[in-house]
């Protein structure tokens, strides 16, 4: 509930908060919603005076059939100022009150009271208003993160008899002239992520989502920027939007030249009606500048690894056993699986779905939250206790927000199902949605999972959620639209789970990787990027999720030979190269590996567990390419002694000769030993460079011709030394290897 506060005059301030490389000055004179002067690089140390010339000096000309009064655009855009785009709030009290002048009332710095101009550090401002009619009050907050990222949010409340139906509460930033392109994303089930570009032209690019969740194709992050921007080079500003049900993200250009980026909750017809003294608070909407992407990922990097409980970089090796048992559950061949896998050095088993109620099978058990008893007589505690006794982690799979249609809970309570009429939704992967913003459901799925909880010593969920919300009503009130409350209570619901055992791990899964957000990273540590694992589609999909997320939070696992998502087969040196870059795991039946499978599987689990302290808690480096089909990152020490970087050939034709490799991110005046890294089998089709040096086995090392099926034996290089200015400005050659093969480097100080 907003307390609006009054100062005896009205607030008048220029305020210019500065970290990280970045500036934020905020226009708050005239006791109007703050306005934004500047949002980007970081600016000199600018007294009153300074900031009273830049605020004069940035003011707009009047233009051609244009308001005589210069637009002022506030973080909340306002249509009384004369903004002819998107409003920042939309709603009415049935009519009246649908375009509110909003004046302020108090102005806050980290809590003190703001008296005058002045420039500070990073953080939070925060205004309290009330429209000229008196009947809303609005609180926004406005922070520079000690990362240099810029978020902020609103609440409005009634202060009127009669109720306010409340359409929309976004905020935005503006953004300068120059950024002329736009890149979001894109993407499907098994295909998440895919990144898209357009010009930015004159209207708005809107990406609204009405899934219910995040959602494979989310728009995730909008980013605009100057001509060309890319990894490295290039000016860009970001928005995201902090939030895991239906969002919104959009960028604007109006016809008198003014752009912005927004975002908030997409809010369904009815969904939000304030009566006297209610309030809606909208998500967090992050926004992000920075010279290049990496730039921009690294802020939201530095903000996640910043969160008071965040993982850090001594990830368990995790094996989940959906691809190895799918529904079969059998203790004996289970506790083998453990026990293989405990050998190899995984340090985290997970059981998957089938483990309750009547779910043999994807139509029936999931609301059952109770130890099936026909394939677990003894409970879960023999499986459990032989886990723990090998020394590993203990995982379990939940959907607890999906019912199905056959299971103990819908025939008991069919109106707990969500639906806007008498009947139910289209059905999809034979389940439904549980309405968690009923207290009875909310209850039963929370009393269910803490009893399992604790009874059983559960280190970790794989929390999932397989299906969008489609018409999403409460049928106990009629239909009325409640993906607003779902998501609420799936937040509490994760709340309360975390206060009854904190040292539980939380994987966020959605079909994959369809629930990936800063609103649900708040409270889970884990994202499984997406439900195919074939390290082709994977090493793309992995090199844009790190634009939200650092390799720690990304589930990546070494599956089977021959994907169950696309069907094709690949070596395990490429699938192994490709899982090292993030939360290292698998996801296989071992029991049918060979042993060679199972001493490189082993070479794998060493390395990753080697270098995790460099692989999940370095800086992240993605290095543009000059074709597509080349995929290259590395993580860099923040010392810049040493790296790890790896170069990935896809698709079906490959360059020849290949591009020079080009390490970025390193120390320009300090030498570095480059050795290339290769485990297990060489690479079909491998032609080293010269500047790998002598093979240790030259006649191991003969090139594999396209007659020649016999795998090539573990081969080390000694590699060479070149400055880092070198390996970033010139490059080094690239070997020659058959699509769908990785090549790993490591990059150490050579003093």
């Amino acid at each position: 509930m907003i307390v609006v506060t009054s100062s005896p005059h009205t607030p008048h301030a220029l305020l210019h908060l500065r970290t990280a490389g970045v500036s934020l000055v905020l226009d708050a004179r005239h006791g109007a919603l703050p306005s934004v002067i500047h949002w980007g690089p970081a600016l000199v140390d600018l007294d009153g005076d300074d900031l009273a010339v830049l605020a004069d000096a940035v003011e707009p000309v009047i233009g051609s059939n244009t308001p005589e009064t210069p637009l002022r655009l506030a973080v909340l855009p306002e249509h009384h100022a004369g903004w002819s785009g998107r409003p920042g709030v939309s709603g009415s009290f049935d009519g009246p009150g649908w375009s509110p002048r909003f004046a302020t009332t108090a102005l806050t710095l980290d809590g003190a009271p703001v008296g005058g101009d002045r420039t500070a550090d990073a953080g939070t401002v925060v205004v309290d208003a009330v429209d000229d009619s008196g009947r809303l009050a609005l609180r926004l907050e406005i922070e520079l993160t000690p990362q240099g990222l810029v978020r902020t949010r609103a609440e409005i409340a009634n202060r009127h008899d009669a109720p306010y139906r409340l359409d929309d509460l976004s905020v935005a930033l503006p953004i300068p002239a120059e950024a002329s392109e736009i890149l979001d994303f894109t993407g499907q089930h098994n295909g998440e992520r895919m990144p898209q570009r357009s010009a930015f032209v004159d209207g708005v690019h809107l990406r609204e989502n009405r899934r219910g969740r995040t959602a494979a194709d989310s728009a995730f992050l909008l980013h605009a920027g100057t001509p060309g921007f890319d990894f490295a080079t290039g000016s860009v500003w970001a928005v995201h939007t902090a939030w895991s049900g239906n969002h919104r993200h959009y960028a604007e250009r109006v016809f008198s030249g003014e752009k912005v980026l927004g975002g908030g909750e997409v809010l369904l017809p009815g969904e939000v009606t304030l009566a006297a003294e209610e309030s809606y608070r909208s998500p967090w909407v992050y926004f992000a500048f920075g010279a290049g992407l990496d730039a921009v990922a690294r802020r939201f990097h530095a903000h996640l690894r910043a969160r008071e409980d965040a993982p850090d970089s001594r990830r368990p090796v995790t094996l989940n056993v959906w691809e190895a048992v799918y529904f079969r559950q059998d203790a004996d061949e289970l506790i083998a699986l453990a026990e293989r896998a405990a050998d190899l050095g995984v340090e985290r088993f997970v059981l998957d779905d089938g483990w309750f109620g009547d779910r043999r099978h994807d139509r029936a058990g999931l609301g059952d939250w109770t130890v099936s008893a026909d394939v677990w007589p003894d409970g879960l505690h023999p499986l459990i206790d032989r886990v723990h006794a090998l020394g590993m982690q203990f995982g379990l799979w939940f959907e607890p927000e999906m019912v199905n249609l056959d299971s103990d809970l819908a025939r008991r309570h069919p109106e707990w199902i969500m639906a806007a009429r008498d009947d139910l939704p289209v059905e999809s992967r034979f389940q439904h949605v549980l309405n968690l913003g009923i207290p009875g459901a909310y209850a039963h799925v929370r009393d269910q999972m803490l009893a399992i909880l604790d009874e059983y010593r559960i280190d970790y969920i794989k929390w999932d959620h397989n299906r969008d919300l489609i018409e999403a009503g409460d049928r106990t009130r009629g239909g009325h639209a409640a993906v607003h409350a779902q998501t609420q209570a799936f937040y509490r619901l994760l709340g309360d789970l975390r206060r009854a055992h904190p040292s539980l791990e939380i994987e966020t899964c959605s079909s994959g990787g369809g629930r990936v957000d800063l609103g649900v990273l708040e409270h889970t540590d884990r994202i499984w990027v997406s439900d195919n694992s074939d390290p082709h589609d994977r090493q793309g999909m992995l090199q844009w999720t790190l634009q939200l997320a650092p390799p720690e939070f990304l589930g990546a696992h070494i599956a089977s030979p021959r994907s169950h998502t696309t069907g094709r087969d690949m070596d395990l040196a490429f699938r192994g190269g490709t899982a090292v870059f993030g939360h290292f795991g698998i996801e296989w039946n071992l029991a049918e590996a060979t042993d060679a499978d199972l001493a490189a599987v082993r070479g794998w689990i060493d390395f990753y567990t080697a270098h995790r302290g460099l692989l999940l808690a370095g800086d992240v480096v993605r290095v543009d390419t000059p074709d597509p089909r080349i995929v290259v990152r590395g993580v860099v020490a923040p010392d810049r002694s040493r790296a790890i970087f790896s170069a990935a050939v896809l698709d079906t034709v490959h360059p020849d000769p290949p591009a020079r490799l080009r390490l970025r991110g390193l120390d320009p005046e300090r030498r570095y030993r480059v050795t290339p890294v290769l485990l297990g089998t060489l690479p079909s089709g491998l032609i080293a460079p010269a500047w790998w040096g002598e093979a240790s086995d030259a006649a191991a090392h003969a090139a594999q011709e396209y007659w020649d099926h016999s795998p090539r034996v573990d081969v080390t290089f000694p590699g060479a030394v070149f400055r880092g200015q070198v390996l970033h400005t010139v490059g080094v050659a690239s070997p020659r290897v058959h699509p769908d093969k990785v090549v790993l480097y490591r990059v150490d100080a050579a003093d």
